[in-house]
């Protein structure tokens, strides 16, 4: 293993296959926004000189949704501290929650409407609240 972050090969093995789009709780609520009758843009930019990427982007409402896992974020009811290597990823964790802060600053001043869900959320509860800001966006404009 050569200068990884990892503590032991199996926990980067274990690393590597967590995915950055498509996952589980993303595919529920997208199927279910889908189903309502909303089209969405998947995993792009919703500003093009801003280097974030929102999970669903709504071009036209201007709406970002971001889909943000319970460790990764730092999850106010689910996140646990690592048992290894626990100050790199508390840091990492921060940097994480500061960087979603910011974020929800730029796409705010730019005009967009910023959702957050948690993956623990029920995907039906989360796609009916992220329907109604669309749609209400939709009215506005």
């Amino acid at each position: 293993m050569t200068d990884s972050w990892a503590s032991t090969p199996g926990v980067r093995k274990g690393m590597q296959g967590n995915r950055g789009r498509d996952t589980k709780p993303e595919m529920a609520v997208r199927r279910l926004v889908h189903a309502a009758g909303l089209r969405y843009r998947v995993d792009v930019r919703p500003l093009a000189h801003f280097n974030r990427r929102a999970d669903l982007v709504f071009t036209r409402a201007k709406v970002a949704v971001f889909i943000d896992g319970c460790y990764w974020h730092g999850c106010p009811e689910h996140f646990t501290v690592a048992k290894a290597n626990a100050d790199f990823w508390a840091e990492k964790v921060r940097r994480n929650r500061e960087r979603d802060v910011e974020t929800c600053d730029v796409l705010r001043e730019a005009g967009w409407r910023v959702l957050r869900v948690w993956e623990h959320e029920d995907p039906a509860a989360a796609a009916e609240r992220i329907v109604a800001v669309v749609l209400g966006s939709e009215d506005q404009a």
